[in-house]
């Protein structure tokens, strides 16, 4: 099964100066990777930094600066992690080389659906699959004789039920902070509806009835969070989860490992996970499902790349996840599905299921354009209509000035 990403607030750096025993070679080349910094990454770029002579970033807003500091010549960084969208812009400014070569001299040990082809090249390795999916304290929902909403009006209805008791702080949490975390909860509902935000032919398709819809369904939701929700990304719904704060928020299955973490969570064995909540019974779950994986720099030497491609399948082994199973849903074999893993693995075998983040320039002007516009919507000073309005607006001046909108 495939799928098509942050536990730290600013930059976390870890650095290997020596080769240990878990690397099978010992790196002699400088290397540096840039990447996000959620419990996956860290466990990936922990055992490459084992080979030696490597130094991983690991950075919430890595997304931000990896085009420019791929773009520079040398590049800034050898490694890079990527997922579906963040892998767009790199792609199309020629910053990552194909890894076609590396594959087959390195490679014998990936599994055909790591690897991630563009215009049959290899362009990047994946290492795990992602998606957004309900999580939910079981015991909160069994103490209140709820059963496990399916779809976002019994999330409203079960909400309401647990603000009620005052059982938690706040009944739910979600990853709306403004930009691209609220875009992309906008982008799961309209999904949902089994409708594309952008035509074949780049024309915009969310100034209608069902973009109206869903803002006024995220507007509903919102009446259960924290105040500042605008604020609010994976990070802080993760620490919610863990002090006990909320009962059910849509959270990145990336994060489950966390809830069970004895130095972290007060919740231990209390959060479950189901399939993302539908926006219409019968329908696909409104979410999307991503990929997360590496990319090699184009503007470094071919020596360097060699390097930087061994290192980092180093991180990716079955050594690594062995050691840190629960962390991510791996596509690296010895990856066996942990307690958590149940809610992604409902999504993503949903009948039907729900679409792919599209890997496309015009859904990633799109998202841009959502990130932009949607929180004048929640904070009061447009309507859904003009908000949708100024969305297509944005995205068609800047559609166009990318030559995929006439």
């Amino acid at each position: 099964m495939f799928l098509r990403k942050l536990a730290l607030a600013g930059v976390f750096a870890l650095m290997g100066t020596t080769a240990m025993a878990a690397c099978a070679f010992e790196n002699t080349v400088p290397l540096k990777s840039l990447s996000a910094g959620f419990e996956a990454w860290k466990s990936a770029t922990t055992a490459m930094a084992e080979c030696g002579n490597f130094t991983a970033e690991l950075d919430q807003e890595f997304a931000a600066k990896q085009a420019a500091a791929f773009a520079a010549n040398p590049s800034l960084y050898q490694i890079g992690g990527v997922a579906n969208e963040t892998i767009v812009p790199l792609i199309n400014g020629g910053l990552i080389r194909p890894l076609d070569d590396l594959v087959a001299k390195y490679g014998q040990n990936l599994q055909p659906n790591q690897l991630i082809k563009v215009d049959g090249k290899i362009m990047a390795i994946a290492m795990m699959v992602n998606t957004q999916h309900l999580m939910y304290r079981e015991d909160v929902l069994t103490e209140l004789g709820l059963a496990v909403p399916t779809t976002w009006d019994e999330v409203l209805t079960a909400a309401e039920a647990i603000k009620a008791s005052g059982k938690v702080e706040t009944p739910l949490g979600a990853t709306m902070k403004a930009g691209w975390n609220l875009a992309q909860e906008f982008v799961n509902m309209y999904f949902g509806a089994g409708n594309p935000l952008v035509g074949a032919d780049g024309t915009p398709s969310v100034n209608n009835e069902n973009g109206v819809r869903t803002l006024e369904m995220m507007k509903a939701l919102t009446a259960y969070m924290d105040p500042e929700y605008l604020t609010s990304d994976s990070t802080f719904v993760q620490q919610q989860f863990q002090q006990g704060k909320i009962a059910m928020a849509n959270l990145w299955a990336s994060r489950g490992g966390a809830m069970d973490d004895p130095a972290e969570s007060q919740v231990v064995g209390k959060v479950n996970g189901a399939a993302a909540p539908m926006m219409t019974a019968g329908g696909s779950p409104a979410t999307t499902l991503w990929w997360d994986g590496i990319v090699i720099a184009a503007n470094i030497t071919d020596a360097e790349a060699e390097a930087a491609f061994r290192v980092a399948l180093e991180g990716i082994d079955t050594e690594m996840v062995s050691a840190n199973n629960d962390d991510a849903i791996w596509l690296i074999p010895g990856y066996k599905p942990g307690r958590l893993a149940g809610g992604a693995i409902a999504t993503a075998t949903a009948n039907p299921p729900p679409p792919s983040y599209p890997s496309t320039t015009t859904q990633g002007l799109m998202q841009s354009a959502l990130g932009n516009q949607l929180q004048a919507f929640f904070t009061g000073e447009k309507s859904a209509a003009d908000t949708l309005a100024a969305v297509e607006a944005d995205y068609i001046a800047a559609a166009k000035e990318a030559g995929v909108l006439k």
